[in-house]
């Protein structure tokens, strides 16, 4: 009898075991995608917000972007920000170009991540629409314009701890994508979409004044 309370003791044992194993794997896979949303959703690790409709309301306090860009050793693009930086009032609609070429002789799908500096100011920032974690095919030497339409939260201005901040950084890195798929955005999509949001009105309506804007909102800054 006591032989067998002990198999059945070390059998709980075994289970707990691999139950313990098993859900320690799962989180393993679930743990990226968890923390790529936890960090879109709060701003975490200078990861920026997403943001559903563009900003209606803007703030006097203004802002410079920069805006930096990286490519991975084995991508074979060239990458940059056509502008360097733009200075931007809070809650001010913005659309930001960069541009990217293929400088090889075959068709390379990329992916870009992102993140914003000073950690702190990234739950503010606010991305409406951009080409992040998205799969870009460039063919053989072929050059494309990169938007990114942003605004920086005017509830920024009521965060004491960001006072001090007059610049923000927002920097992209281009990788390989590792196993590209068909679905990958070629030239008349990203065509597309550059046509969509070059044709949208970025300001909100103006009550009784006009907001003096320091960028040209519906072309190249």
């Amino acid at each position: 009898m006591a032989d067998v309370r002990k198999h059945n003791a070390n059998r709980k044992v075994v289970l707990s075991l691999c139950v313990t194993a098993l859900a320690m794997l799962g989180l393993g896979f679930a743990s990226k995608p968890l923390y790529d949303t936890f960090c879109r959703v709060t701003g975490y690790g200078g990861t920026t917000r997403v943001a559903e409709q563009m900003s209606e309301t803007i703030a006097e306090r203004e802002i410079k972007v920069r805006f930096d860009a990286n490519v991975a050793s084995d991508l074979g693009w060239t990458f940059k920000p056509d502008d360097v930086a733009i200075t931007v009032k809070l809650g001010q609609n913005a659309l930001a170009y960069y541009t990217a070429t293929n400088d090889t002789k075959y068709p390379i799908v990329g992916t870009a991540s992102y993140n914003v500096s000073p950690i702190k100011a990234a739950p503010y920032f606010s991305k409406l629409e951009c080409f992040c974690f998205t799969e870009q095919r460039l063919e053989p030497g072929e050059t494309v314009s990169m938007p990114v339409l942003f605004f920086v939260d005017p509830e920024m201005e009521n965060d004491k701890r960001l006072d001090e901040i007059k610049t923000i950084t927002l920097s992209y890195t281009f990788h390989l994508a590792p196993n590209p798929s068909e679905d990958a955005v070629r030239t008349a999509q990203r065509q597309s979409q550059l046509d969509k949001l070059e044709a949208l009105k970025l300001d909100p309506e103006p009550a009784n004044n006009t907001t003096d804007t320091q960028i040209n909102q519906q072309g190249r800054g």
